[in-house]
């Protein structure tokens, strides 16, 4: 990850995006640099737009926020539908169903690693 972030300093500074420029960054930071490391970053920033990608991340919300929202919005819709009276009962079946298929999918990985 200090890897990123370096290049995010250096790109916010309107410094080149270059194996030295980072490897500077990162020796001032303090970090053991892995040279092959530096050079896959570099290489693989060589045709983005930092700011492009960093307003477009900013612009995506949270996936966690949305999909509390998005219950809550269900939930809200429910209870304006209970005109019957009766008390909303979770449905759990499909709970039940995912542990077990989880359980099912890791049957075989205790073979594999003994």
């Amino acid at each position: 990850m200090e890897y990123v972030y370096a290049a995010l300093i250096l790109n916010e500074t309107d410094e080149e995006i270059n194996e030295d420029n980072l490897t500077d960054v990162l020796d001032a930071a303090g970090v053991d640099v892995e040279e092959s490391r530096v050079k896959a970053l570099v290489a693989a920033l060589e045709d983005v737009d930092i700011d492009e990608a960093v307003s477009e991340a900013a612009a995506v919300p949270a996936a966690g926020g949305a999909a509390a929202g998005g219950a809550a919005a269900d939930e809200a819709a429910d209870d304006g539908d209970d005109d019957d009276g009766e008390a909303d009962v979770p449905d759990t079946t499909e709970d039940d169903e995912d542990e077990e298929d989880e359980e099912a999918d890791g049957e075989g990985l205790g073979e594999l690693f003994g």
